[in-house]
């Protein structure tokens, strides 16, 4: 008999033991722990009823609910992969991940139904919502839950993340039941997870953020979560009293120092604010511990891996950096070559543990290409780590850019232009030049009137080597960001990428 190491008998341990407690607090009213086993049993049984079972794909674009959840959780019961989707995705984007994930279900949103129906040929699809036909709720309102989980291996896979396919086309990182289960327990522990804590959740649950990171540290300790369908500032800011934790990108946090109610009696609840998926500003770190007198927590994961590093808990928080490497995680700088660098050399940061995906959806090259023969993987993001272990991300290698023959490190360039007086925040891109092969291009979001090339170059000419100093100015509204918050550079690229003829 096979033994069973299913993530979903660990979440199910929790659950039994907190039965009572509560799981989820919604706008409408709350689900205990017992609920969400119920439903997930519900959800369970309508996938096996349908054929669903061990190692099929479930492919999932839903908006964020309970039942959303349930069904996760479903699936993890079943054996099958759980496959999330973007909401954003458009209907082209769909038509790809349905043939490459190859699914044995679709689940979409009610008014998604019928075109998804014509999409899928022959795979069956429900909808998650209403009680028209098609309605997995509906379904699962008449099952009987069924609470059997199907053994599973360590290494067998629970989910399929896709990346966001910046360039090229969006690859499917496979994460086994181990890898969620040894994430989560290593942040449990390095965030010093407490039986009384409470959850803020206002992520998406499509994303690794969202679903794994935070949903994982509140159900595998069997705490509750204040589960907000998106992030609503205002929202946000009359919850913070109920909570003890925030998990959030840096746009929470900008949105947040804008409401003229933040400070620290509001925030006197919560122990740990927590910042991840894309860079947060030194501007800001700085303007939240002076607005509420606490220390953002910035660390650093991607969808391969969820969580690599972590600024501590105790111990000094230092803005611009994402800590330290985790327990059981190995982390390295190397170059192109693979050979490993010394401390304060920048070069691709990559790494290898538990946490680390056993590779991409049926791209047998790809992963030839991504991993090392000692099993670290190359995460494409540059980085360098200084003698004390400190980690310290410099931007993606595909942003890199090269004038003139230097390098240029973006990162470094906006930090000193987000210090500027009428910047609010910047992205520094690189753009074909006929002279120096790519010019340095900042584009910029002024809090007021445009800010003009001429202070920008006043401002950097004792504080930046001249190549490292932006060619051209460019004034916007706002930058274009992806639904994790990051800035989507490729898009600033395309956009300006004739600039110079």
């Amino acid at each position: 008999m096979q033994k069973d190491e299913s993530f979903a008998s660990a979440l199910d341990a929790v659950a039994q033991r907190y039965q009572e407690r509560a799981a989820l607090v919604l706008d409408d009213g709350t689900w205990s722990y017992a609920t969400l086993s119920e439903w997930s049993g519900r959800m369970a049984a309508v996938l096996r009823s349908g054929g669903v079972g061990p190692g099929d794909r479930v492919l999932v674009q839903v908006d964020k609910s309970a039942h959303a959840v349930a069904l996760y959780l479903g699936c993890l019961r079943v054996g099958a992969a759980f496959v999330p989707l973007n909401t954003a995705y458009t209907t082209e984007e769909i038509r790809y991940f349905l043939r490459d994930a190859d699914p044995a279900l679709v689940v979409c949103r009610p008014a998604d139904l019928e075109e998804r129906v014509r999409m899928a040929g022959s795979v069956p699809v429900l909808s998650l919502g209403g009680d028209a036909s098609g309605s997995l709720l509906d379904a699962a309102r008449s099952a009987v839950p069924d609470f059997v989980i199907e053994p599973r291996a360590a290494g067998d896979l629970a989910a399929i993340v896709y990346t966001s396919g910046t360039t090229g086309r969006s690859k499917g990182a496979m994460l086994s039941h181990a890898n969620l289960e040894s994430g989560a327990r290593v942040l449990i522990a390095a965030w010093g997870w407490r039986d009384d804590d409470v959850l803020l959740h206002a992520l998406p649950i499509f994303h690794v953020h969202g679903l794994f990171v935070a949903l994982h540290c509140a159900l595998l300790t069997g705490t509750p979560m204040i589960f907000m369908p998106a992030f609503d500032a205002r929202a946000v800011l009359e919850a913070l009293p109920r909570a003890t934790v925030l998990m959030g990108v840096p746009t929470f946090y900008t949105r947040l120092l804008e409401q003229p109610g933040l400070d620290a009696a509001c925030c006197s609840h919560i122990r740990l604010f927590i910042s991840g998926s894309a860079p947060l500003t030194p501007q800001t770190f700085e303007a939240w511990e002076a607005r509420t007198g606490q220390r953002i927590l910035e660390r650093y994961g991607m969808s391969e891996t969820m969580m690599n590093t972590s600024n501590p808990l105790v111990g000094e928080r230092v803005a611009g950096t994402v800590g330290f490497a985790l327990p059981g995680t190995d982390v390295r700088v190397a170059d192109s070559e693979g050979r490993v660098l010394g401390a304060d050399e920048v070069g691709v940061l990559e790494v290898r543990g538990p946490n680390v995906f056993s590779g991409y959806w049926r791209m047998p090259e790809k992963n030839a290409e991504e991993f090392r023969s000692d099993g670290f993987f190359i995460t494409g993001d540059l980085g360098r780590i200084d003698a004390g272990g400190r980690v310290t991300i410099v931007g993606r290698a595909k942003d890199l850019i090269i004038s003139g023959g230097y390098n240029v490190y973006p990162k470094e360039v906006e930090e000193r232009l987000d210090e500027l007086p009428g910047v609010a925040e910047s992205a520094v891109i690189g753009i074909p030049h006929p002279d120096f092969g790519e010019a340095v291009v900042a584009v910029l979001v002024p809090t007021g009137d445009p800010v003009s090339e001429h202070d920008v170059r006043a401002a950097l000419a004792d504080r930046l080597a001249r190549f490292k100093q932006p060619k051209t100015v460019i004034n916007v509204p706002t930058l274009p960001r992806n639904a994790m918050g990051k800035v989507q550079k490729k898009v600033l690229r395309e956009t300006y990428m004739n600039l110079f003829g």
